[in-house]
């Protein structure tokens, strides 16, 4: 069951993937990007493959095969997550490199994309062990990562534990502190706060945003949120705590549905008890399928790719669909909602508070200066709206979606540091 896990995680990773790369072919036509460019687009700076030997508990030596992929840096240092997987290829962190660098260039920050990891299953190794092979991994890649260079961060079956390791790692080889070196660690060891709810925070603002142009009131609109994870749970909480009217939530074992708005606090005090959201009192228990049709005026699909599709599409009845998860709408089933005139506020962007906290934590590190949450907070808000009005410039000009407009302005935005820099 456990491995099983991995494969769905690592195939709704890829899954993102394409989606996004099949798009980025029609934004490069509708962009009329020259062969120069889209050649520079296409490949990615730096990519490279170590091997390297780890003693194991049972007394032996295991050979591993580790990652990095630094897509392009004409913005900033590279920056990306590190993951482990025991299918792990570069042909498949080249893509989530690339989709990294066109993140951070969607909310103007000063970074370039990476991403890299291990050929690992993290399940079949000890703490002993997994902490051996995150240390000799980061021993082989420490020359080409740092805080000017590429900046790792978390990402599947890594966490702030891992992170910890390699920053240890590497001031250990550079023999100084370097807290900037990595992103998503402890707060006590240089961590930013409010990291961990930041990509539901930013959600939120962005959704915010595009309320104003709707006739939606606060008191009277309803949200349903296929999946109870830490995005998922964090973002119903805020919103709850916002005075908004939470109809549906649910995880991977269903949902639950109360018309009048559920208490999500119970709701989080119910799961903790029982292991799922399902049962709740004075809640009607629902499918998973069954909560992305429910009516409700805003959906937030926060769980797996893929989820409204053409099966599905047509009997969708919110307004506003909020993907906090990646990749959860089809391209056929996108074009469908924005005939049906659903506003679709793309993952690239709704979930991209993330990395926009990981540039805070990489801000503080660099200048030891570490701020409160009501900063941390009013920097995010600040960075998502500004990136939200630009998208929604391009959409009013050119009466496209969203998603295209966000990720042409990223696309324009990398391609001009490159000509400024005279690489085109």
């Amino acid at each position: 069951m456990i491995t099983n896990n991995i494969e769905r995680i690592h195939s709704e990773s890829v899954q993102t993937c394409n989606l996004c790369m099949m798009e980025m072919e029609n934004v490069y036509e509708n962009l009329s990007l020259s062969s120069e460019e889209t050649d520079l687009l296409d490949m990615p700076k730096r990519s490279f493959t170590v091997h390297f030997p780890v003693h194991m508990d049972s007394g032996k030596t295991k050979m591993f095969v580790g990652y990095r992929v630094q897509y392009n840096d004409a913005r900033g240092p590279t920056k990306g997550g590190i993951r482990y997987h025991p299918e792990l290829t570069l042909d498949t962190l080249n893509n989530f490199a690339f989709l990294m660098a066109i993140k951070c260039a969607l909310v103007d920050i000063p970074f370039g994309g990476a991403k890299g990891g291990i050929v690992v299953n993290t399940k079949e190794l000890s703490r002993g062990e997994l902490e051996r092979v995150t240390r000799a991994y980061i021993r082989e890649i420490s020359d080409y990562i740092g805080p000017f260079k590429d900046i790792p961060a978390p990402d599947a079956y890594t966490d702030k534990h891992i992170m910890v390791w390699i920053l240890d790692e590497f001031e250990k080889i550079k023999g100084k502190h370097v807290p900037s070196i990595v992103t998503g660690k402890p707060v006590e060891l240089g961590g930013s706060k409010v990291r961990k709810i930041a990509t539901s925070l930013g959600g939120i603002c962005i959704l915010e945003e595009a309320l104003k142009s709707t006739d939606l009131d606060k008191s009277t609109t309803s949200i349903a949120i296929q999946g109870f994870g830490n995005v998922g749970k964090n973002a119903a909480q805020i919103l709850y705590r916002e005075g908004y009217s939470i109809c549906a939530v649910s995880d991977s074992s269903g949902g639950i549905f109360n018309r009048g708005g559920l208490d999500i606090l119970k709701v989080i005090e119910h799961k903790k008890q029982t292991g799922t959201v399902t049962d709740f009192p004075d809640s009607k228990n629902i499918s998973n399928e069954e909560l992305l049709t429910t009516d409700c005026n805003i959906l937030i699909p926060a769980a797996l790719s893929r989820q409204i599709n053409q099966e599905n599409v047509r009997n969708i009845k919110a307004k506003i669909i909020l993907e906090l998860a990646n990749a959860p709408t089809t391209m056929d089933a996108n074009r469908l909602l924005v005939d049906q005139g659903v506003m679709v506020i793309p993952d690239i962007l709704a979930n991209a508070g993330g990395v926009v906290v990981s540039y805070f934590e990489w801000i503080q590190n660099l200048n030891q200066d570490y701020w409160d949450e009501e900063k941390v907070r009013e920097k995010l808000d600040k960075t998502m709206i500004n990136a939200f009005n630009s998208v929604n410039t391009i959409c009013a000009e050119e009466k496209c979606t969203m998603r295209r407009a966000a990720l042409q302005f990223a696309i324009k935005s990398i391609i001009h540091a490159e000509r400024l820099r005279g690489n085109l």
